[in-house]
């Protein structure tokens, strides 16, 4: 049986009528641990949204493939009952449903068999307190009023909870302090196994300490320009994206 999750091939994305992602070709394997990194506008975000059927964003050509089941044409509600999650750069605030009802129903659809309230229960007290999330948390409105950091926790919340095989982060780190930060790095470590696999969308280096990548994949101007270990990381941090520009356009011949 094949260890391979995600398999992108050839895939192009456009928004509107702009053409943002041109010829992505990515395979993701159990176990793995991929980042993606790039100058705002590179196309990382518009990524992962195609990944998970984002509406607003339209394929114009290439394939999508899910332990080896094309679901390029698949909504995302059947994704995530496939095991694809995706954790929000910007979670959004729902008045009118609590984070137990939410990550509840959720859990439900995902698993598509009921939960029982009790062990639900007893799990979500286990890791929002791995969180350090105050145990009130549970009751209020999901993300209503919530700060930057108890936000992305909520979403590394519902990620442990749903225990996806394949969890897309999309700028967990942005706008956290040093400690919120360790945190939730700490329980992106705590869900990664051998069985599942993780895509981290990020600017920043802090956030992959306790995750460290097993492959890391540049975007430039909707391609991917380069790919290497964690090293690569490094080297951005300290030189920017400019040297990787250079290479592009010297390939190119410009």
């Amino acid at each position: 049986m094949s260890d391979i999750l995600l398999e992108i091939k050839d895939l192009n994305v456009k928004v509107g009528d702009k053409h943002i992602l041109k010829n992505i070709n990515l395979v993701i394997k159990k176990g793995e641990t991929h980042v993606v990194m790039g100058p705002n506008g590179s196309g990382k975000s518009t990524l992962v949204n195609t990944i998970m059927s984002n509406p607003k964003y339209e394929i114009m050509s290439g394939k999508i493939f899910f332990e080896g089941e094309d679901v390029t044409d698949m909504a995302a509600d059947e994704r995530a009952k496939r095991g694809i999650f995706m954790s929000f750069q910007s979670p959004v605030e729902v008045s009118g449903i609590s984070v137990e009802n939410f990550i509840r129903t959720s859990k439900s659809a995902v698993d598509d068999k009921p939960v029982s309230v009790l062990r639900f229960n007893m799990d979500l007290s286990k890791k929002m307190k791995e969180l350090q999330m105050k145990p009130e948390y549970a009751a209020r409105y999901l993300n209503y009023g919530f700060s930057g950091g108890e936000k992305k926790k909520t979403e590394i919340l519902q990620m442990r909870i749903l225990n996806p095989k394949l969890a897309m982060l999309d700028e967990t780190d942005s706008g956290l302090d040093v400690d919120a930060v360790r945190i939730v790095s700490e329980g992106i470590k705590d869900y990664k196994n051998d069985d599942n696999a993780l895509l981290i969308i990020t600017h920043h280096k802090e956030i992959i300490h306790n995750v460290v990548p097993d492959f890391v994949h540049v975007l430039v101007d909707g391609a991917i320009a380069k790919e290497g270990d964690g090293s690569l990381i490094h080297k951005i941090e300290e030189e920017g994206y400019g040297w990787i520009r250079d290479e592009v356009n010297s390939s190119n011949g410009n």
